[in-house]
């Protein structure tokens, strides 16, 4: 049996699964004592199944994305890991960044026909310890981080979290166009030119659909298109880069 065969075996899924199982108890649970407490405070039962309901709804096509990610990883880690990952605490943008970085430092590439066993557990082993500093930090920090968040919006400018998310996600964006132009532009140490734009063209194909979708929702007020802006983007920008493939 190879090792991506392995990665999908009854067993990884049982035991995926059961991570997961708990996970959905939990926050079946905590809706539950949501409900009550909104009861409790006197909020209109009828107003409760509305906000159920739209949730509901919002949270359907978002998922899309992270659905997307299971799938793209799951030739190479097998469906269970990828399904626990982006079902607990993941996000579609680490998990993949994270897992071809630790490919790469391995000396593969990331895929189920190179995957071993030691390549896996140095791969999920950093998927898992990199993430948890958040829920680690939080412990000890999360109440003073907090306030510092909402400090300047409280008093009329931007706050702190809005910046620093700003900054973040530019600074992502960044690393990865520098990324495809690098795997465009350089070759011997020479502006040759000769490598593959694809990865480059995908990506400005989802930046354009991105902003599209954005111009829509701003023009028409329509606040739902927002939550489903990066899932439909992902999906356009996948759909040219089959397109693309036969070209380039």
């Amino acid at each position: 049996m190879s090792v991506i065969q392995q990665l999908s075996s009854p067993v990884i899924y049982l035991i995926c699964g059961s991570i997961i199982v708990f996970i959905a108890a939990v926050c079946v649970v905590f809706a539950v004592r949501a409900w009550r407490a909104g009861i409790a405070i006197g909020m209109d039962p009828a107003v409760l199944k509305r906000i159920v309901t739209a949730s509901a709804s919002f949270s359907v096509l978002p998922a899309v994305g992270i659905l997307l990610g299971v799938i793209a990883l799951s030739g190479a880690l097998g469906i269970p890991w990828p399904w626990l990952r982006l079902s607990v605490i993941g996000a579609l943008h680490y998990e993949t960044q994270v897992a071809q970085g630790a490919a790469e430092q391995v000396g593969i590439h990331l895929s189920g026909s190179e995957m071993t066993g030691s390549a896996f557990t140095t791969i999920a082993l950093l998927m898992s310890v990199c993430i948890m500093w958040g829920m680690v930090l939080n412990l000890f920090l999360n109440k003073k981080y907090t306030k510092r968040l909402s400090k300047n919006s409280s008093e009329g400018g931007s706050s702190f979290g809005d910046m620093a998310m700003t900054a973040m996600f530019i600074g992502l964006v960044s690393v990865y166009i520098g990324s495809y132009l690098g795997q465009w532009i350089s070759g011997n140490g020479r502006f040759t030119f000769t490598g593959t734009m694809l990865p480059l063209l995908t990506a400005l194909c989802a930046a354009a659909a991105m902003a599209l979708l954005t111009a829509i929702a701003e023009k028409f007020r329509l606040k739902w298109l927002e939550d489903f802006s990066l899932a439909l983007s992902m999906l356009f920008g996948m759909a040219c880069a089959v397109l693309l493939n036969a070209v380039v």
